[in-house]
């Protein structure tokens, strides 16, 4: 069936509402829109389900979300660990306390136990409260930093992670063979709660995650003698980090904390930010405004889930505000607390660093200098939550921090997904200490430049959106692929790897090798001068995204070695 045969099916049939079938004449004559609506079914991608709100098999609407629990509960049953329940989650966007509760009861209609939240929640504690509650999975309705128009649906597994090949593959399988809406079970809330298969849970959960975070902080102390002086503005960009972030950091010791009032309460409308990603510098606008008024020491925001956390903090030679990137803010975070477990003698000598192929070098000379064994998996923390779960089974190696490049860490194993909220309290931790040593923050991350040399990241994003952009990201990276490059920019390559067709090249002996990782679209080229560049479609986004990395041997050299291979990187995928 093609777009247009299905399209014609959800206004012709039975199956959908009068409502949405409104929404889908409006559209008539519009075959570019309709195109775009129809041409797919979402797919679980390195976040899980994502996508516009609307009508269409490549929207987030009721009949998309139903048909995605259907096929998980399908697959639950399968299992056999209904009995186990599911914990769900949601953020502030439109439309998700409606699909946290259209999915709680469809599960609930297959006899599966729900444990929904009673209000919105962050990401790291939903990945907490599967582990929490011993839950068989978990799903958090959310779209991460997406702009407003967008919601999603991921779905994590027993161990708190998101769920990852072949089990995606056998879900998604389960959801397809639902070729009916009508195959999708219903229950109402009051028979579910009578059969005490619908739970709502709260507070019990907050409090013993926040008492975890609570328990991994190191220097108690520090902040207890800093809490007073230290002042700290934060932002949860209208997104659900302000139901814990507040609270754990005032508990801790810390007596100056601005919450952007602006940006304080919930709105999926996201009114004061163009894009609620703490990854783009101006949805700090506010956050930047309020620190400069009240002379901030560190400035924070979390992305509407809270997993992801950007950090500016202040410069006290030039009086200035400098951003982070995802590379530098987890970095400073993993020095810090390695370099404290080690001085109080808690770094397991087994200890893992897990990374992964995009992010910066830096993290591996950190890892090295204190004697931890670095695992570099895949983009996606789902990809850090397999080694994880790997490690927990086998008995043989301690995890001790990860992190991805896309601003997101996790300090310990009683969660398996980013974890902005930890990371918020550890940067704060961080400042207080370094406070007491006569350091700020920005002065920290200048220290660990001059031990391990400069390391400098960059990332570009080639928007290409609607059923012409994907056929466009496809065939540019099909182009690429074919090519036998041998120079980028002024940098030789050393290695080249398609980790799609599980396949390395050393470009100076010829030697040929397998690389061992999950098969994904992605093409990495090794560079001299302990330089690396990277390219990949995004699994969530309407995107190619281009990765680099140099080392330099000043702040000044690196920046612009960096732009050099940027600027060589992005013609070479612009001319695919």
């Amino acid at each position: 069936m093609n777009y247009l045969e299905e399209y014609q099916r959800w206004l012709e049939s039975d199956e959908f509402d009068e409502e949405t079938k409104k929404e889908l004449e409006s559209i008539k004559g519009d075959e570019k829109e309709i195109e775009d609506r129809f041409y797919k079914e979402l797919e679980f991608g390195t976040a899980g389900l994502r996508g516009i709100i609307g009508a269409g098999t490549n929207r987030m609407n009721k009949y998309t979300v139903g048909k995605a629990t259907q096929g998980l509960a399908n697959y639950i049953l399968e299992q056999g660990t209904q009995g186990k329940g599911v914990v769900i989650s949601y953020d502030s966007r439109k439309m998700s306390p409606e699909f946290s509760l259209q999915t709680a009861l469809i599960l609930n209609a297959n006899g599966i136990k729900t444990y929904l939240f009673e209000a919105l929640r962050p990401v790291p504690e939903l990945s907490f409260a599967v582990r929490n509650l011993h839950c068989t999975a978990g799903i958090m309705i959310t779209a991460s930093h997406n702009p407003p128009k967008y919601n999603g649906y991921k779905v994590y597994w027993d161990d708190g992670a998101q769920i990852i090949s072949p089990r995606d593959k056998d879900i998604i399988a389960k959801v397809r063979a639902i070729t009916d809406f009508k195959q999708i079970k219903t229950i109402n809330k009051e028979e579910a709660i009578q059969k005490g298969l619908f739970n709502t849970v709260g507070k019990e959960i907050d409090d013993a995650y926040i008492n975890t975070l609570k328990n991994a902080v190191l220097n108690p102390d520090s902040i207890q003698r800093q809490g007073q002086a230290l002042k700290i503005v934060y932002t949860p960009l209208h997104g659900t980090g302000n139901t814990i972030a507040e609270r754990l950091l005032t508990e801790l010791g810390f007596k100056n904390i601005y919450v952007v009032p602006e940006q304080k309460d919930p709105d999926g409308n996201f009114p004061t930010v163009d894009y609620p990603n703490p990854e783009d510098k101006k949805a700090f606008k506010l956050a930047l405004e309020l620190a400069k008024k009240v002379d901030a020491d560190v400035v924070l925001a979390t992305d509407p889930d809270a997993d992801r956390l950007g950090v500016f903090s202040k410069d006290e030679k030039t009086g200035e505000y400098m951003s982070y990137t995802g590379n530098m803010s987890a970095l400073l975070i993993a020095e810090y607390r390695i370099s404290q477990m080690q001085v109080k003698n808690i770094l397991p000598s087994n200890g893992m660093f897990i990374t992964t192929v995009v992010s910066s070098d830096l993290a591996k000379a950190i890892a090295k200098n204190y004697g931890l064994e670095v695992f570099e998996v895949l983009t996606g923390f789902k990809n850090i939550g397999a080694v994880m779960r790997k490690a927990e089974e086998n008995k043989d190696k301690t995890y001790v921090f990860g992190f991805e490049e896309s601003y997101g860490c996790l300090i310990g194993d009683y969660a398996r997904d980013k974890d902005g909220i930890a990371a918020v309290m550890s940067l704060c931790e961080a400042a207080a200490y370094y406070k007491e040593k006569g350091l700020t923050l920005w002065e920290q991350m200048n220290n660990i430049y001059e031990k391990y040399g400069y390391y400098k990241e960059d990332q570009v994003s080639i928007v290409l959106e609607g059923a012409e952009g994907a056929e466009k990201i496809k065939q540019m990276m099909a182009n690429i692929r074919k090519k036998q490059i041998e120079q980028i920019g002024k940098y030789k390559v050393l290695t080249f790897k398609d980790i799609e067709r599980d396949y390395e090249k050393d470009m100076i002996t010829g030697e040929e090798k397998t690389i061992g990782l999950p098969k994904s679209n992605v093409l990495y080229y090794a560079l001299e001068n302990d330089s690396w560049c990277c390219v990949r479609p995004s699994g969530t986004e309407p995107k190619i995204k281009l990765y680099m990395g140099v080392k330099g041997a000043d702040d000044v050299s690196a920046k612009a070695e960096l732009q050099e291979l940027k600027v060589a990187m992005e013609n070479l995928v612009r001319n695919a």
